[in-house]
Protein backbone atom coordinates (compact mmCIF):
# COMPACT_ATOMS: atom_id res chain seq x y z
CA UNK A 1 0.00 0.00 0.00
CA UNK A 2 1.36 3.41 -1.00
CA UNK A 3 1.94 5.88 1.79
CA UNK A 4 3.73 9.18 2.04
CA UNK A 5 5.96 10.81 4.61
CA UNK A 6 3.53 12.86 6.64
CA UNK A 7 3.66 15.50 9.31
CA UNK A 8 1.09 17.02 11.65
CA UNK A 9 2.89 20.34 11.96
CA UNK A 10 2.11 23.16 9.55
CA UNK A 11 4.60 25.82 10.65
CA UNK A 12 6.66 25.30 7.51
CA UNK A 13 3.69 25.00 5.12
CA UNK A 14 4.87 26.62 1.85
CA UNK A 15 3.13 29.82 0.77
CA UNK A 16 1.81 28.22 -2.43
CA UNK A 17 0.18 25.41 -0.48
CA UNK A 18 -1.29 27.85 2.02
CA UNK A 19 -2.77 29.73 -0.92
CA UNK A 20 -4.42 26.50 -2.10
CA UNK A 21 -6.09 26.17 1.29
CA UNK A 22 -7.23 29.80 1.24
CA UNK A 23 -8.77 29.41 -2.22
CA UNK A 24 -10.40 26.21 -1.02
CA UNK A 25 -12.15 28.17 1.71
CA UNK A 26 -13.76 30.53 -0.80
CA UNK A 27 -14.86 27.71 -3.10
CA UNK A 28 -16.35 25.51 -0.37
CA UNK A 29 -18.21 28.50 1.10
CA UNK A 30 -19.78 29.10 -2.32
CA UNK A 31 -20.73 25.45 -2.61
CA UNK A 32 -22.25 25.34 0.87
CA UNK A 33 -24.57 28.29 0.31
CA UNK A 34 -25.61 26.97 -3.11
CA UNK A 35 -26.63 23.63 -1.59
CA UNK A 36 -28.88 25.43 0.86
CA UNK A 37 -30.37 27.61 -1.89
CA UNK A 38 -31.09 24.47 -3.89
CA UNK A 39 -32.86 22.85 -0.94
CA UNK A 40 -34.86 26.01 -0.26
CA UNK A 41 -35.85 26.34 -3.92
CA UNK A 42 -36.90 22.69 -4.26
CA UNK A 43 -39.01 23.00 -1.11
CA UNK A 44 -40.58 26.23 -2.37
CA UNK A 45 -41.49 24.58 -5.68
CA UNK A 46 -42.94 21.47 -4.07
CA UNK A 47 -44.43 22.83 -0.85
CA UNK A 48 -44.99 26.53 -1.54
CA UNK A 49 -44.50 29.30 1.05
CA UNK A 50 -41.04 30.39 -0.08
CA UNK A 51 -40.42 32.70 2.91
CA UNK A 52 -41.13 29.84 5.31
CA UNK A 53 -38.98 27.36 3.36
CA UNK A 54 -35.96 29.64 2.96
CA UNK A 55 -36.20 30.87 6.55
CA UNK A 56 -36.15 27.32 7.91
CA UNK A 57 -33.41 26.26 5.52
CA UNK A 58 -31.09 29.15 6.35
CA UNK A 59 -31.87 29.05 10.07
CA UNK A 60 -31.19 25.35 10.50
CA UNK A 61 -28.15 25.60 8.22
CA UNK A 62 -26.58 28.24 10.45
CA UNK A 63 -27.49 26.22 13.53
CA UNK A 64 -25.86 23.11 12.03
CA UNK A 65 -22.74 25.11 11.17
CA UNK A 66 -22.47 25.96 14.86
CA UNK A 67 -22.68 22.27 15.73
CA UNK A 68 -20.00 21.50 13.15
CA UNK A 69 -17.75 24.20 14.55
CA UNK A 70 -18.17 22.74 18.04
CA UNK A 71 -17.39 19.23 16.82
CA UNK A 72 -14.19 20.40 15.13
CA UNK A 73 -12.55 20.59 18.57
CA UNK A 74 -12.44 16.80 18.60
CA UNK A 75 -10.35 16.69 15.41
CA UNK A 76 -6.92 16.85 17.04
CA UNK A 77 -4.52 15.79 14.29
CA UNK A 78 -4.17 15.12 10.55
CA UNK A 79 -6.14 18.30 9.87
CA UNK A 80 -5.53 18.50 6.13
CA UNK A 81 -6.57 14.88 5.73
CA UNK A 82 -9.69 15.57 7.82
CA UNK A 83 -10.55 18.54 5.61
CA UNK A 84 -10.24 16.41 2.47
CA UNK A 85 -12.58 13.73 3.82
CA UNK A 86 -15.10 16.35 4.92
CA UNK A 87 -15.05 17.62 1.35
CA UNK A 88 -15.64 14.11 0.03
CA UNK A 89 -18.69 13.59 2.20
CA UNK A 90 -20.00 17.10 1.46
CA UNK A 91 -19.63 16.57 -2.28
CA UNK A 92 -21.58 13.31 -2.10
CA UNK A 93 -24.40 14.55 0.16
CA UNK A 94 -24.71 17.96 -1.46
CA UNK A 95 -24.50 16.60 -4.97
CA UNK A 96 -27.34 14.14 -4.36
CA UNK A 97 -29.62 16.41 -2.29
CA UNK A 98 -31.73 17.79 -5.14
CA UNK A 99 -32.51 14.53 -6.93
CA UNK A 100 -33.14 12.77 -3.61
CA UNK A 101 -35.70 15.40 -2.55
CA UNK A 102 -37.54 15.27 -5.87
CA UNK A 103 -37.73 11.47 -5.73
CA UNK A 104 -38.80 11.48 -2.08
CA UNK A 105 -41.65 13.96 -2.48
CA UNK A 106 -44.29 11.70 -4.13
CA UNK A 107 -44.17 9.10 -1.34
CA UNK A 108 -45.20 10.89 1.85
CA UNK A 109 -44.91 14.46 3.24
CA UNK A 110 -43.20 13.30 6.44
CA UNK A 111 -40.55 11.43 4.44
CA UNK A 112 -39.79 14.57 2.47
CA UNK A 113 -39.51 16.65 5.65
CA UNK A 114 -37.15 14.14 7.24
CA UNK A 115 -34.98 14.10 4.11
CA UNK A 116 -35.02 17.90 3.82
CA UNK A 117 -33.88 18.53 7.37
CA UNK A 118 -31.43 15.66 7.13
CA UNK A 119 -29.71 17.31 4.17
CA UNK A 120 -29.81 20.78 5.72
CA UNK A 121 -28.28 19.64 9.00
CA UNK A 122 -25.66 17.33 7.52
CA UNK A 123 -24.46 19.92 4.99
CA UNK A 124 -24.42 22.59 7.71
CA UNK A 125 -22.39 20.40 10.07
CA UNK A 126 -19.85 19.59 7.37
CA UNK A 127 -19.45 23.22 6.33
CA UNK A 128 -19.14 24.17 10.00
CA UNK A 129 -16.35 21.63 10.43
CA UNK A 130 -14.30 22.96 7.52
CA UNK A 131 -13.74 26.54 8.63
CA UNK A 132 -12.22 25.85 12.09
CA UNK A 133 -10.05 23.06 10.68
CA UNK A 134 -8.61 25.29 7.99
CA UNK A 135 -8.22 28.17 10.43
CA UNK A 136 -6.15 26.01 12.77
CA UNK A 137 -3.91 24.88 9.92
CA UNK A 138 -3.23 28.43 8.76
CA UNK A 139 -2.95 29.78 12.32
CA UNK A 140 -0.08 27.42 13.03
CA UNK A 141 1.72 28.80 10.00
CA UNK A 142 0.94 32.52 10.17
CA UNK A 143 -0.65 33.37 13.49
CA UNK A 144 -4.19 33.31 14.77
CA UNK A 145 -5.11 36.93 14.03
CA UNK A 146 -4.01 36.75 10.39
CA UNK A 147 -5.49 33.33 9.75
CA UNK A 148 -8.91 34.23 11.19
CA UNK A 149 -9.00 37.43 9.12
CA UNK A 150 -8.04 35.59 5.93
CA UNK A 151 -10.35 32.63 6.47
CA UNK A 152 -13.44 34.63 7.44
CA UNK A 153 -13.02 37.23 4.68
CA UNK A 154 -12.68 34.54 2.00
CA UNK A 155 -15.57 32.60 3.52
CA UNK A 156 -17.86 35.63 3.23
CA UNK A 157 -16.66 36.38 -0.30
CA UNK A 158 -17.37 32.79 -1.28
CA UNK A 159 -20.87 32.99 0.20
CA UNK A 160 -21.52 36.11 -1.87
CA UNK A 161 -20.27 34.44 -5.05
CA UNK A 162 -22.50 31.42 -4.48
CA UNK A 163 -25.55 33.53 -3.60
CA UNK A 164 -25.22 35.59 -6.77
CA UNK A 165 -24.24 32.74 -9.08
CA UNK A 166 -27.21 30.55 -8.12
CA UNK A 167 -30.09 32.75 -9.39
CA UNK A 168 -28.18 34.40 -12.23
CA UNK A 169 -26.22 31.46 -13.67
CA UNK A 170 -26.72 28.04 -12.12
CA UNK A 171 -30.51 27.83 -11.85
CA UNK A 172 -31.46 29.25 -15.28
CA UNK A 173 -28.67 27.49 -17.19
CA UNK A 174 -28.45 24.13 -15.39
CA UNK A 175 -31.65 23.66 -13.41
CA UNK A 176 -31.85 22.35 -9.87
CA UNK A 177 -30.70 18.76 -10.34
CA UNK A 178 -27.81 19.43 -12.72
CA UNK A 179 -26.67 22.36 -10.58
CA UNK A 180 -26.56 20.10 -7.54
CA UNK A 181 -24.40 17.56 -9.36
CA UNK A 182 -22.15 20.30 -10.77
CA UNK A 183 -21.56 21.88 -7.35
CA UNK A 184 -20.75 18.43 -6.00
CA UNK A 185 -18.14 18.14 -8.75
CA UNK A 186 -16.64 21.45 -7.64
CA UNK A 187 -16.42 20.19 -4.06
CA UNK A 188 -14.73 16.97 -5.09
CA UNK A 189 -12.37 18.93 -7.35
CA UNK A 190 -11.28 20.95 -4.32
CA UNK A 191 -10.60 17.71 -2.49
CA UNK A 192 -8.63 16.36 -5.48
CA UNK A 193 -6.56 19.53 -5.71
CA UNK A 194 -5.65 19.27 -2.04
CA UNK A 195 -4.74 15.60 -2.42
CA UNK A 196 -2.38 16.50 -5.25
CA UNK A 197 -0.75 19.56 -3.70
CA UNK A 198 -0.75 18.53 -0.07
CA UNK A 199 0.06 14.83 -0.41
CA UNK A 200 2.88 15.12 2.12
CA UNK A 201 0.29 15.75 4.82
CA UNK A 202 -1.88 12.70 4.01
CA UNK A 203 -1.01 9.56 5.93
CA UNK A 204 -2.77 7.11 3.64
CA UNK A 205 -2.44 8.70 0.24
CA UNK A 206 -3.69 5.70 -1.75
CA UNK A 207 -6.97 5.51 0.16
CA UNK A 208 -7.55 9.24 -0.27
CA UNK A 209 -6.88 8.98 -4.01
CA UNK A 210 -9.29 6.06 -4.40
CA UNK A 211 -12.03 7.85 -2.43
CA UNK A 212 -11.64 11.06 -4.40
CA UNK A 213 -11.54 9.24 -7.72
CA UNK A 214 -14.62 7.14 -6.95
CA UNK A 215 -16.82 10.06 -5.91
CA UNK A 216 -15.50 12.22 -8.77
CA UNK A 217 -16.43 9.58 -11.35
CA UNK A 218 -19.85 9.09 -9.75
CA UNK A 219 -20.66 12.80 -9.83
CA UNK A 220 -19.25 13.16 -13.33
CA UNK A 221 -21.53 10.39 -14.60
CA UNK A 222 -24.51 11.92 -12.80
CA UNK A 223 -23.78 15.33 -14.30
CA UNK A 224 -23.42 13.86 -17.79
CA UNK A 225 -26.75 12.04 -17.48
CA UNK A 226 -28.52 14.84 -15.60
CA UNK A 227 -31.01 15.48 -18.41
CA UNK A 228 -32.35 11.94 -18.22
CA UNK A 229 -32.30 11.97 -14.44
CA UNK A 230 -34.21 15.26 -14.36
CA UNK A 231 -36.82 13.88 -16.77
CA UNK A 232 -37.20 10.79 -14.59
CA UNK A 233 -37.59 12.88 -11.42
CA UNK A 234 -40.12 15.23 -12.99
CA UNK A 235 -42.10 12.31 -14.36
CA UNK A 236 -42.61 11.21 -10.77
CA UNK A 237 -44.26 14.56 -9.99
CA UNK A 238 -46.85 14.39 -12.78
CA UNK A 239 -49.34 11.74 -13.75
CA UNK A 240 -48.99 12.42 -17.46
CA UNK A 241 -46.13 12.26 -19.93
CA UNK A 242 -43.88 15.32 -19.95
CA UNK A 243 -43.59 16.63 -23.51
CA UNK A 244 -41.79 19.93 -22.86
CA UNK A 245 -40.01 21.50 -19.93
CA UNK A 246 -37.79 24.46 -19.20
CA UNK A 247 -36.33 26.06 -16.11
CA UNK A 248 -36.30 29.81 -16.69
CA UNK A 249 -34.85 32.57 -14.50
CA UNK A 250 -38.40 33.14 -13.24
CA UNK A 251 -40.08 29.76 -12.94
CA UNK A 252 -40.25 26.09 -13.87
CA UNK A 253 -42.42 25.44 -16.95
CA UNK A 254 -43.68 21.93 -17.71
CA UNK A 255 -46.12 20.79 -20.40
CA UNK A 256 -47.63 17.32 -20.06
CA UNK A 257 -49.95 15.21 -22.21
CA UNK A 258 -52.34 12.47 -21.22
CA UNK A 259 -52.70 9.34 -23.30
CA UNK A 260 -54.70 8.00 -25.07
CA UNK A 261 -56.91 11.11 -24.84
CA UNK A 262 -55.00 14.21 -25.86
CA UNK A 263 -55.02 16.56 -22.88
CA UNK A 264 -52.13 19.01 -22.82
CA UNK A 265 -51.55 20.64 -19.46
CA UNK A 266 -49.29 23.49 -18.39
CA UNK A 267 -47.68 23.55 -14.95
CA UNK A 268 -45.80 26.53 -13.52
CA UNK A 269 -43.67 25.71 -10.48
CA UNK A 270 -45.70 22.52 -10.11
CA UNK A 271 -49.07 24.33 -10.13
CA UNK A 272 -51.59 23.45 -12.86
CA UNK A 273 -52.37 26.44 -15.10
CA UNK A 274 -54.74 24.85 -17.59
CA UNK A 275 -55.94 21.55 -19.01
CA UNK A 276 -56.81 21.31 -22.69
CA UNK A 277 -59.88 19.29 -21.73
CA UNK A 278 -61.66 22.19 -19.99
CA UNK A 279 -59.56 25.35 -20.44
CA UNK A 280 -62.34 26.81 -22.61
CA UNK A 281 -64.54 27.10 -19.50
CA UNK A 282 -61.90 29.04 -17.63
CA UNK A 283 -60.92 31.39 -20.44
CA UNK A 284 -64.45 32.07 -21.65
CA UNK A 285 -65.47 32.94 -18.07
CA UNK A 286 -62.36 35.08 -17.62
CA UNK A 287 -62.70 37.11 -20.82
CA UNK A 288 -66.24 37.48 -22.13
CA UNK A 289 -68.05 38.94 -19.09
CA UNK A 290 -65.57 41.82 -18.88
CA UNK A 291 -65.43 42.27 -22.65
CA UNK A 292 -69.24 42.34 -22.79
CA UNK A 293 -69.62 44.74 -19.88
CA UNK A 294 -70.92 48.24 -20.48
CA UNK A 295 -68.30 50.50 -22.06
CA UNK A 296 -65.82 50.49 -24.90
CA UNK A 297 -63.47 47.58 -25.53
CA UNK A 298 -60.97 48.96 -28.02
CA UNK A 299 -57.78 48.87 -25.98
CA UNK A 300 -57.28 45.74 -23.87
CA UNK A 301 -54.53 44.94 -21.38
CA UNK A 302 -53.76 41.33 -20.46
CA UNK A 303 -51.53 40.73 -17.44
CA UNK A 304 -50.18 37.18 -17.40
CA UNK A 305 -51.74 34.86 -19.93
CA UNK A 306 -48.56 34.26 -21.93
CA UNK A 307 -50.11 31.03 -23.26
CA UNK A 308 -52.31 33.13 -25.59
CA UNK A 309 -55.55 31.40 -24.59
CA UNK A 310 -57.15 34.53 -23.11
CA UNK A 311 -56.03 36.51 -26.17
CA UNK A 312 -57.79 33.92 -28.34
CA UNK A 313 -61.08 34.79 -26.64
CA UNK A 314 -60.47 38.55 -26.78
CA UNK A 315 -60.00 38.38 -30.56
CA UNK A 316 -63.57 37.07 -30.87
CA UNK A 317 -64.69 40.67 -30.21
CA UNK A 318 -64.29 42.51 -33.53
CA UNK A 319 -64.22 45.96 -31.95
CA UNK A 320 -60.85 45.34 -30.31
CA UNK A 321 -58.11 47.49 -31.83
CA UNK A 322 -55.10 46.70 -29.64
CA UNK A 323 -54.15 44.04 -27.08
CA UNK A 324 -51.11 44.59 -24.87
CA UNK A 325 -49.97 41.30 -23.33
CA UNK A 326 -47.61 41.63 -20.36
CA UNK A 327 -45.85 38.49 -19.14
CA UNK A 328 -42.56 38.68 -17.28
CA UNK A 329 -41.17 35.45 -18.73
CA UNK A 330 -40.18 35.46 -22.44
CA UNK A 331 -40.05 31.66 -22.34
CA UNK A 332 -43.77 31.64 -21.54
CA UNK A 333 -44.75 33.90 -24.43
CA UNK A 334 -42.38 32.00 -26.76
CA UNK A 335 -44.15 28.81 -25.72
CA UNK A 336 -47.53 30.36 -26.54
CA UNK A 337 -46.27 31.63 -29.89
CA UNK A 338 -44.27 28.62 -31.12
CA UNK A 339 -45.17 25.38 -29.32
CA UNK A 340 -47.29 23.58 -31.97
CA UNK A 341 -49.89 22.09 -29.63
CA UNK A 342 -50.38 25.37 -27.79
CA UNK A 343 -50.54 27.35 -31.06
CA UNK A 344 -53.27 24.94 -32.14
CA UNK A 345 -55.14 25.56 -28.89
CA UNK A 346 -54.84 29.36 -28.95
CA UNK A 347 -55.49 29.61 -32.68
CA UNK A 348 -52.22 31.42 -33.30
CA UNK A 349 -53.54 34.37 -31.31
CA UNK A 350 -50.13 35.74 -30.39
CA UNK A 351 -49.31 36.22 -34.07
CA UNK A 352 -52.21 38.66 -34.51
CA UNK A 353 -51.15 42.14 -35.60
CA UNK A 354 -53.39 43.52 -32.85
CA UNK A 355 -51.23 41.90 -30.15
CA UNK A 356 -48.20 43.61 -28.63
CA UNK A 357 -46.12 41.46 -26.26
CA UNK A 358 -44.17 42.98 -23.37
CA UNK A 359 -41.88 40.76 -21.31
CA UNK A 360 -41.84 42.87 -18.18
CA UNK A 361 -42.85 42.79 -14.54
CA UNK A 362 -46.53 43.76 -14.44
CA UNK A 363 -45.96 46.09 -11.47
CA UNK A 364 -43.23 48.00 -13.30
CA UNK A 365 -45.15 48.02 -16.60
CA UNK A 366 -48.25 49.56 -15.04
CA UNK A 367 -46.15 52.17 -13.30
CA UNK A 368 -44.36 53.21 -16.48
CA UNK A 369 -46.89 52.83 -19.30
CA UNK A 370 -48.68 55.91 -20.63
CA UNK A 371 -51.46 54.01 -22.40
CA UNK A 372 -55.06 54.03 -21.17
CA UNK A 373 -57.08 50.81 -21.37
CA UNK A 374 -60.79 50.08 -21.66
CA UNK A 375 -60.56 46.52 -20.36
CA UNK A 376 -57.97 44.87 -18.14
CA UNK A 377 -57.75 41.08 -17.85
CA UNK A 378 -55.59 39.72 -15.03
CA UNK A 379 -54.57 36.10 -15.38
CA UNK A 380 -51.95 35.75 -12.66
CA UNK A 381 -51.35 32.52 -10.72
CA UNK A 382 -52.81 32.19 -7.25
CA UNK A 383 -50.98 34.26 -4.59
CA UNK A 384 -48.83 31.32 -3.49
CA UNK A 385 -45.77 33.48 -2.86
CA UNK A 386 -45.04 37.06 -1.84
CA UNK A 387 -44.00 38.22 -5.32
CA UNK A 388 -47.39 37.27 -6.76
CA UNK A 389 -49.39 38.40 -3.73
CA UNK A 390 -48.24 42.00 -4.30
CA UNK A 391 -50.12 41.91 -7.63
CA UNK A 392 -53.37 41.48 -5.67
CA UNK A 393 -52.76 44.55 -3.50
CA UNK A 394 -54.49 47.89 -2.94
CA UNK A 395 -51.44 49.65 -4.34
CA UNK A 396 -51.44 47.61 -7.55
CA UNK A 397 -55.16 48.15 -8.13
CA UNK A 398 -54.69 51.89 -7.51
CA UNK A 399 -51.97 51.98 -10.16
CA UNK A 400 -54.20 50.06 -12.56
CA UNK A 401 -57.13 52.38 -11.96
CA UNK A 402 -55.06 55.35 -13.11
CA UNK A 403 -54.35 53.54 -16.41
CA UNK A 404 -58.02 52.76 -17.12
CA UNK A 405 -60.54 54.89 -19.00
CA UNK A 406 -63.51 56.39 -17.17
CA UNK A 407 -65.93 53.55 -17.93
CA UNK A 408 -63.33 50.77 -17.85
CA UNK A 409 -63.64 47.39 -16.16
CA UNK A 410 -61.03 44.88 -15.04
CA UNK A 411 -61.38 41.21 -14.23
CA UNK A 412 -59.07 38.97 -12.23
CA UNK A 413 -58.96 35.26 -11.68
CA UNK A 414 -59.23 35.01 -7.92
CA UNK A 415 -58.61 31.40 -6.85
CA UNK A 416 -61.25 28.98 -5.61
CA UNK A 417 -64.09 30.34 -3.45
CA UNK A 418 -64.57 26.77 -2.20
CA UNK A 419 -61.02 25.67 -1.34
CA UNK A 420 -59.68 29.18 -0.62
CA UNK A 421 -62.78 31.06 0.48
CA UNK A 422 -61.04 33.76 2.51
CA UNK A 423 -58.46 34.32 -0.23
CA UNK A 424 -61.17 34.74 -2.85
CA UNK A 425 -63.18 37.26 -0.85
CA UNK A 426 -60.07 39.10 0.39
CA UNK A 427 -59.29 39.91 -3.24
CA UNK A 428 -62.80 41.35 -3.58
CA UNK A 429 -62.31 43.42 -0.41
CA UNK A 430 -59.01 44.70 -1.80
CA UNK A 431 -60.59 45.78 -5.09
CA UNK A 432 -63.36 47.57 -3.22
CA UNK A 433 -60.78 49.84 -1.59
CA UNK A 434 -60.12 51.37 -5.03
CA UNK A 435 -63.14 50.74 -7.27
CA UNK A 436 -66.72 51.91 -6.61
CA UNK A 437 -68.32 48.64 -7.73
CA UNK A 438 -67.37 44.98 -8.10
CA UNK A 439 -69.04 41.89 -9.55
CA UNK A 440 -68.15 38.42 -8.29
CA UNK A 441 -68.96 35.16 -10.04
CA UNK A 442 -68.07 31.47 -9.84
CA UNK A 443 -68.22 28.33 -11.95
CA UNK A 444 -67.12 24.71 -11.94
CA UNK A 445 -64.01 23.72 -13.90
CA UNK A 446 -63.34 19.96 -13.71
CA UNK A 447 -59.54 20.35 -13.55
CA UNK A 448 -59.69 22.95 -10.78
CA UNK A 449 -63.04 22.41 -9.08
CA UNK A 450 -65.09 25.45 -8.08
CA UNK A 451 -63.33 28.58 -9.35
CA UNK A 452 -63.97 32.27 -9.04
CA UNK A 453 -63.44 35.68 -10.63
CA UNK A 454 -63.99 39.30 -9.65
CA UNK A 455 -64.71 42.25 -11.92
CA UNK A 456 -63.99 45.78 -10.72
CA UNK A 457 -65.68 48.75 -12.39
CA UNK A 458 -64.54 52.37 -12.50
CA UNK A 459 -68.15 53.42 -13.03
CA UNK A 460 -71.04 51.76 -11.13
CA UNK A 461 -74.32 50.79 -12.72
CA UNK A 462 -73.09 48.87 -15.76
CA UNK A 463 -74.18 45.45 -16.93
CA UNK A 464 -73.12 42.54 -19.11
CA UNK A 465 -74.56 43.26 -22.55
CA UNK A 466 -73.97 39.85 -24.12
CA UNK A 467 -71.40 37.29 -25.19
CA UNK A 468 -70.51 35.86 -28.61
CA UNK A 469 -72.93 33.18 -29.75
CA UNK A 470 -70.37 30.57 -30.81
CA UNK A 471 -68.85 29.90 -27.38
CA UNK A 472 -68.53 26.34 -26.11
CA UNK A 473 -69.59 27.04 -22.52
CA UNK A 474 -70.66 30.56 -21.66
CA UNK A 475 -74.02 32.12 -22.47
CA UNK A 476 -76.01 35.00 -21.01
CA UNK A 477 -78.09 32.54 -18.97
CA UNK A 478 -75.04 30.70 -17.68
CA UNK A 479 -73.43 33.98 -16.60
CA UNK A 480 -76.50 34.98 -14.62
CA UNK A 481 -76.34 31.64 -12.81
CA UNK A 482 -72.64 32.21 -12.06
CA UNK A 483 -73.53 35.28 -9.98
CA UNK A 484 -75.19 33.16 -7.29
CA UNK A 485 -73.03 31.82 -4.45
CA UNK A 486 -74.13 28.86 -2.31
CA UNK A 487 -74.07 29.32 1.46
CA UNK A 488 -70.90 27.30 1.97
CA UNK A 489 -68.86 29.76 -0.11
CA UNK A 490 -70.69 32.93 0.87
CA UNK A 491 -68.64 35.99 1.73
CA UNK A 492 -67.22 35.93 5.28
CA UNK A 493 -67.35 39.01 7.47
CA UNK A 494 -64.47 41.30 8.46
CA UNK A 495 -61.89 40.60 5.77
CA UNK A 496 -58.94 42.99 5.61
CA UNK A 497 -57.75 44.25 2.20
CA UNK A 498 -54.31 43.20 1.05
CA UNK A 499 -51.62 45.89 0.99
CA UNK A 500 -47.93 45.85 0.17
CA UNK A 501 -47.37 47.49 3.55
CA UNK A 502 -49.60 45.00 5.39
CA UNK A 503 -49.42 41.86 3.18
CA UNK A 504 -52.22 39.71 4.55
CA UNK A 505 -53.27 37.83 1.41
CA UNK A 506 -50.34 35.42 1.34
CA UNK A 507 -50.95 34.32 4.92
CA UNK A 508 -54.70 34.03 4.25
CA UNK A 509 -53.96 31.80 1.26
CA UNK A 510 -51.72 29.53 3.32
CA UNK A 511 -54.36 29.21 6.05
CA UNK A 512 -57.03 28.41 3.46
CA UNK A 513 -54.95 25.56 2.11
CA UNK A 514 -54.39 24.22 5.62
Amino acid sequence: MQTSVTTDTYKDLPAAKATILLLSIMVVASCGIVYELIIGTVSSYLLGNSVYQFSLTIGFFMFAMGIGSHLSRYVESRLIEAFIYVELVLALIGGLCSIALFLMFPFAPWMYQVAKFGFILSIGVLVGLEIPILTRILAERGGTRTSIANVMSLDYIGALVGSVAFPLLLLPSLGLITASFAIGLINISVAALNVIWLKDYIRNLRMAQIAVGTIFVLLLVLTATATRITAYAQQHLYFDQIVWQQQTPYQSLVVTNSWPRSDFRLFIDGHLQFSEFDEHRYHEALVHPVMGWTGEAKNVLVLGGGDGLAVREILKHPGVERIDLVDIDPAMTDLGATFPHLVRMNGGSLASEKVKIFNADAFVFIKETERIYDKVIIDFPDPHNEAIAKLYSVEFYAMLSRKMSDGATLVSQSSSPFFATNTYWTIAATMEEIFPATTSYTLDIPSFGVWGFHMAHKAPGGMMTGVPEDLRFLSDEVFQAMLTFPRDIARPEKLEPNSIFEPSLYEVYLKDLG
